[in-house]
């Protein structure tokens, strides 16, 4: 062999495999989230629920048409020119659906769906629900998690909304602070949470609770459903700083009812006006 052919070759066969895992995409999963960003809620009369938390948050409404109702937009912010802003949806339950948390969104710096699907149905979970751009990846229990990948924030089709509104909101929303979802078996569900959010995000238990800690300091409470019908169980929104026993009071004159909250004592847990567990946290 030739003075230097070696070398030759070893650089050679570096650069392929070099050139071979550059092109090699990232698995889809692990996710890198960026925080969870909106739910939504789905009721029976969206203009009553839209008015109700407009007494509750001092912030702005947003509309959008669909087919023959209005979905409503309660914003957790500001809206900037980008519209990237959080937000509670509301939205018309189907003729026989109890009123409930319908879905909550996660972002994700890459949202790569085909590679998710093929990662979840290698792993034994079930795929995304629905077409389009908008479908839902449940969990084993069937919880629904929507995801986006920035630029994202409130749809262009919402426009300021026409509702009549009192406008006498009590606290500022500054964004979800975490969801808590009800499962039938904690243990059994940490994997498909591990595969779609990486190991790395679990923190710390409560008696059988656990908790994902993503970016942007917000969270997901995993539980056992206490009842056996898992579900998003309660919802909680980041405010600015209020006076508990005034907020209380307001509250309980525009139809809430408190709820006590020994599990997390530093939040302000109610129902809103159709049974829906919200809390508030500074």
């Amino acid at each position: 062999m030739e003075p230097g052919t070696l070398a030759r070759l070893i650089l050679c066969a570096l650069a392929i495999a070099g050139a071979s895992a550059a092109q090699s995409p990232p698995p889809a999963l692990p996710l890198q989230n960026l925080g969870l960003e909106h739910l939504d809620i789905v009721v029976p009369d969206t203009a009553a629920s839209a008015k109700f938390y407009m007494r509750v948050f001092k912030t702005r409404l947003h509309q959008q048409a669909v087919r023959d109702s209005l979905r409503y937009f309660v914003l957790l912010g500001d809206l900037p020119a980008d519209r990237q802003v959080g937000y509670i949806a509301i939205g018309s339950a189907a003729q026989g659906r109890a009123p409930s948390i319908g879905h909550y969104c996660t972002l994700a710096k890459v949202y790569d769906r085909a590679g998710m699907a093929k990662q979840l149905e290698a792993a034994g979970f079930p795929g995304i629900r629905g077409a389009g751009g908008l479908g839902m990846w449940p969990d084993p229990d069937g919880i629904e998690l929507q995801l986006f990948q920035p630029p994202a924030g409130l749809v262009t089709a919402a426009v300021p909304s026409t509702l009549d509104l009192q406008n006498d909101g009590l606290v500022t929303p500054s964004g979800v602070d975490h969801v808590m979802l009800l499962v039938n078996d904690v243990e059994k569900s940490l994997p498909y949470y591990r595969l779609v959010y990486g190991a790395g995000v679990q923190g710390r238990r409560e008696g059988g609770r656990v908790w994902l800690n993503l970016e942007k300091t917000t969270r997901i409470g995993i539980d056992k459903a206490p009842d056996g019908m898992a579900r998003i169980g309660h919802y909680a929104i980041k405010v600015g700083r209020f006076d508990r026993a005034a907020v209380t009071a307001r509250l309980q004159q525009i139809g809430a009812k408190i709820v006590p909250s020994p599990d997390e004592p530093d939040v302000l847990r109610f129902t809103d006006d159709n049974g829906i567990v919200v809390e508030l946290t500074m």
